[in-house]
């Protein structure tokens, strides 16, 4: 009975030193995240494999694994950038991210965990700077929003190319001009379109002036060629024809006196 305590001394000791180093041994990688392995003994990051995927894993002790997370996310951003003449322009944007999976331990071993504060913001502040000083307020208010977002995207994609992250989409949420050059701004297109109003009524009176000339012109065309065709003899012919339909009304006398000047006969008639 003496013997057992001391027998079962050794035993806890052993047994406590296995679940520690079976605790450090044991890394779990959650859903959405991938492990960069540090050897200790060995040349430091392991940058020559995959990283550690989702799951349960075992390792030396004296190892260390970091932990990244490999999903999309998304950096706000508000940025104040001067315009092509040198007016303070506030841009809201936003960008989204990942860090590039198989060189997770480059990324770690060149730039460190914190790669957003390091290489992705510098990289959109210095592309929205660059883009933003090609234009105008006015253009940036109206017409360029979509053109400076994609301007932005290529520059900052073409900075980060080889720091191992994907960039994959940028937006342009708000463009924020001073308020004086904003209504400058709205009163000027409200005039341009006023103005554009205007031209299209002048238009539209002036094709309408011109339709009414070519009807009047068309009409009066006819006129002149039904009267040049209405010769003595086609007047006299007609004269004739209603003669000869008046007389051959039971209910009507006829009493032909004669020709006036024009040829046609004069006739009186009465019901």
């Amino acid at each position: 009975m003496e013997k057992l305590p001391k027998i079962g001394i050794p035993i806890i000791i052993v047994a406590i030193i296995l679940i520690i180093v079976l605790a450090k041994s044991a890394v779990t990688i959650g859903s959405g995240e991938a492990g960069v392995l540090y050897k200790t003994f060995d040349n430091g990051v392991v940058t020559d494999q995959p990283p550690l995927g989702e799951g349960f894993h075992i390792i030396a002790p004296w190892n260390k694994v970091i932990v990244y997370s490999v999903r999309q996310q998304e950096l706000f951003e508000k940025m104040k950038v001067l315009s092509s003449n040198g007016l303070e322009i506030q841009i809201d944007a936003s960008a989204w991210y990942l860090p590039v999976y198989n060189d997770l331990g480059n990324l770690h071993q060149t730039i460190g965990e914190n790669y957003l504060q390091r290489v992705i913001q510098p990289a959109i502040r210095s592309a929205a700077r660059s883009v933003v000083g090609r234009y105008t307020p006015e253009q940036l208010y109206s017409s360029k929003r979509d053109a400076i977002q994609d301007e932005i995207f290529l520059e900052t994609k073409k900075i980060l190319e080889k720091q191992y992250v994907q960039l994959n989409e940028i937006l342009v949420r708000d463009v924020t001009l001073p308020n004086t050059i904003k209504d400058a701004i709205e009163r000027k297109l409200k005039q341009e379109q006023e103005s554009l109003e205007y031209e299209f009524r002048l238009v539209t009176a002036a094709k309408e002036a011109e339709k009414v000339i070519i009807d009047a012109k068309g009409k009066a065309e006819s006129n002149r060629i039904l009267s040049a065709s209405l010769t003595d003899k086609i007047l006299q012919d007609k004269g004739i024809e209603a003669t000869i339909k008046l007389a051959e009304s039971p209910n009507s006398k006829v009493i032909v006196i004669g020709s006036g000047e024009s040829g046609l006969p004069i006739i009186l008639g009465n019901q």
